[in-house]
């Protein structure tokens, strides 16, 4: 009977498509139904923040030059990739990041936490000649980085994030939520108005380049390297509680 009903479905192409859409529209339901409701299902971790205007340049050129093709940003909870990369990665370490950039391959190691594992020295010299520092790498070289930094559209950047829920702030009254909820020095780096010039003063303090005169695209690109998984104290959520052997 089941035989019988089974070949009826598939020789009736209306009721195949029919069923089709069904099993189409509960299964996209359930993927994003939960994106309505993200504030509940993304545990609160503190130290968590936006990245500050330069570090957003970054990883827009992280974007555009196709980093995460060939680099994940998301260490699974499993012994053998927390003991060569670190902690498993939390969902509350992406909630900022429109679109998220976890990756579904490794051809290099996976960057989730990058941040203070090599020199600014380093990262330049890898970007602009990998196998000068890295025999085996296969990565290709980016010397054009080094080229000056467009940031001019900065505020409408941070803007069209403000608008997706990233809470960089607009007005007095924002600032003063981020203050409240990151702290003063981190908010005013989240203050819309003044993007251009935090962006310079971050550029020419961090010197990322190793050429204070000027804000290249190198510097914007190892700023956000070197953001990626420092803020979280990782002490405060131990690995062994939740990482798996394979």
């Amino acid at each position: 009977m089941f035989n019988f009903k089974h070949e009826w479905v598939e020789t009736n192409v209306g009721v195949m498509l029919v069923l089709v859409m069904l099993a189409i529209s509960v299964g996209g339901l359930v993927e994003i139904t939960p994106l309505f409701f993200i504030k509940n299902t993304v545990e609160p971790v503190k130290g968590v923040y936006p990245y500050t205007p330069l570090e957003l340049r970054g990883r827009d050129i992280y974007q555009a030059n196709g980093c995460f093709y060939c680099h994940s940003q998301m260490i699974r909870p499993f012994r053998d990739e927390a003991l060569r990369y670190g902690h498993y990665s939390l969902a509350a370490e992406s909630q900022y990041d429109h679109p998220f950039l976890w990756g579904s391959e490794r051809q290099g190691p996976d960057l989730a936490r990058v941040g203070g594992k090599y020199s600014n020295e380093w990262m330049v010299q890898h970007l602009i000649s990998p196998r000068s520092v890295v025999p085996e790498s296969i990565m290709p070289a980016f010397p054009f980085l080094e080229q000056p930094l467009a940031y001019n559209d900065i505020e409408q950047r941070m803007e069209a994030l403000r608008d997706a829920g990233v809470p960089y702030a607009l007005t007095p009254a924002e600032n003063a939520r981020n203050i409240k909820q990151f702290g003063p020095k981190i908010a005013e780096e989240l203050y819309i108005p003044d993007a251009k010039k935090n962006l310079i003063a971050q550029a020419r303090a961090g010197d990322y380049d190793g050429h204070p005169g000027q804000i290249t695209q190198m510097d914007a690109l190892v700023a956000y390297l070197q953001v990626l998984g420092t803020m979280v104290d990782f002490s405060k959520y131990p690995n062994d509680q939740f990482v798996q052997d394979r």
